[in-house]
């Protein structure tokens, strides 16, 4: 395991994810002295422009509590959405405001999955990152809680951290929260141990992962870090998931938390969101010539190969693509609205352009902007 942790302590690009846990107050509002040793450490980390940091960072609606005079995290959108919009101006400026003592200035960056899916957005969206490190900023990003609706949210800023340290072509994901690793049980109870690496799926299947942090304020527990360490793994970035206070030891390459070996190869950035970032808004049944050549062939989808669809989606939505029994064996960007679709169903691009005109004929969903979603 020396070799693994030697090349964390190499790693030249990375992406750190913090939870509200711990950066807050159980009751809400921030924690001045956590926000500060995080950042003591993250400058270190950084100091020399040696390493790149980018910080994922939980914390927006937590923030915003107590200043809204909310007790606890509300379950609806409408009031998350504006504990969002008071915390996260908060939250930035304690950034900011923190990270001056070392000169470092702070550019925030706030997405949603739907930015990401889309071509354009997430071209922007790489863009600016970039150029925030090219010129000498550390990057926070959040979800943009005050204009994401259900459909369009990640859920949780673990696999927010993921896809992002994908966007940025990271070496290193950090996966900070207020368990130190993952444990073979539950971590309160004697005889359980921290799992020191992992080195796939496989190391996981017998182990009973908890879904709760020990705060309250967050949304993403043990099993959604495990998640989107799993997808930065399969995406070839180390992760370690690894507690706060042992952040610096976890960056140096130091024994602690639970490292996670690269499993898979880096692919095509924006498909890696489509497949975990979006939310279909209906589907399309395939005939059997159309499976095979979306999945064995990785083909466009032609509108000969539709047996029907569902749902109410407009042009440029992700969609399901189904075989006949139901199964969904793909994901991708659509091209035309859900109402259309019936005119196309069963026929050939050519006849519909004689028929409707040369904007019929086209793929329904390129291959471009399609995944192949494996069982």
């Amino acid at each position: 395991m020396a070799g693994a942790r030697q090349t964390v302590g190499e790693a030249r690009r990375i992406v750190v994810k913090v939870g509200s846990s711990s950066l807050t107050t159980a009751a809400g509002g921030l924690d001045a002295d956590r926000v500060d040793a995080l950042v003591d450490v993250l400058a270190k980390t950084r100091s020399g422009r040696e390493r790149e940091v980018v910080l994922v960072s939980s914390g927006a609606i937590a923030a915003g509590l107590a200043p809204l005079g909310l007790r606890r995290r509300p379950r609806d959108l409408a009031r998350q959405q504006a504990a969002a919009s008071v915390g996260q101006g908060l939250l930035v400026a304690r950034y900011t405001a923190s990270f001056a003592r070392y000169g470092i200035r702070v550019g925030q960056v706030l997405l949603t999955s739907d930015d990401m899916s889309r071509r354009a957005h997430h071209r922007n969206a790489s863009r600016t990152l970039d150029k925030l490190l090219a010129m000498g900023a550390l990057p926070v990003v959040n979800e943009n809680d005050t204009v994401a609706t259900d459909e369009i949210r990640f859920g949780d800023n673990d696999r927010l951290a993921a896809l992002v340290a994908h966007l940025v072509r990271a070496d290193l994901l950090v996966l900070l929260s207020d368990v130190d690793g993952v444990y073979d049980g539950d971590p309160s109870r004697p005889g359980t141990s921290r799992i020191a690496e992992v080195r796939g799926p496989e190391d996981l299947a017998h182990v009973e992962i908890g879904s709760a942090g020990r705060a309250g304020v967050g949304t993403g527990g043990m099993v959604t870090k495990v998640e989107a360490a799993q997808i930065a793994a399969a995406a070839g970035i180390q992760v370690v998931l690894t507690s706060a206070v042992h952040a610096a030891e976890a960056l140096a390459g130091g024994d602690t938390g639970t490292y996670f070996h690269p499993t898979g190869r880096r692919s095509a950035d924006r498909l890696l969101w489509l497949q975990h970032a979006s939310t279909p808004q209906g589907s399309l049944t395939l005939d059997d010539g159309a499976v095979r050549a979306v999945v064995e062939g990785r083909k466009s989808l032609l509108p000969a190969g539709i047996a029907g669809v569902e749902g109410d989606f407009s042009a440029g939505d992700p969609v399901e693509l189904r075989d006949r029994e139901g199964r969904a064996v793909a994901r991708g960007l659509v091209n035309f609205d859900a109402k259309e679709i019936p005119l196309l169903v069963g026929r050939s691009t050519r006849e519909l352009a004689r028929e409707l005109g040369p904007g019929y004929e086209r793929e329904v969903v390129h291959r471009d902007d399609l995944v192949v979603l494996h069982p």
